[in-house]
């Protein structure tokens, strides 16, 4: 059963991903903007996100570990940059269940 939660943790983690990042972009945008964020560090998360985001899909063990931890860390700073500007729970939803479920795959494919 184990194995069947992570398959779609999975799929559910890079679906998100890339709902936020691609027909999304625009929001993206503006948010940094709004955090007064380069554009280059837009990019660059992005195409890390992106990237973190399909490696379980390819259902390698390393490339799980390492797209999980990837996305784990990536969620941390995002919460940071929530505290920061004073965002409410609301905002930082998102952040904490990618959190949780990278957490679990990591968990379950050690």
């Amino acid at each position: 059963m184990e194995k069947y939660i992570v398959e779609v943790l999975k799929v559910l983690v890079a679906v998100s991903i890339f709902f936020v990042w691609v027909p999304r972009y625009d929001n993206i945008i503006a948010e940094f903007k709004k955090y007064n964020y380069p554009d280059w560090l837009r990019d660059m998360v992005g195409i890390l996100k992106l990237t973190f985001a399909l490696m379980p899909i390819l259902n390698d063990r390393l490339l799980i570990l390492t797209g999980a931890s990837g996305l784990i860390l990536l969620m941390f700073a995002a919460l940071g940059t929530h505290f920061k500007v004073k965002n409410s729970i609301k905002w930082m939803f998102p952040a904490i269940a990618q959190i949780f479920m990278n957490g679990y795959i990591l968990y379950m494919t050690f």
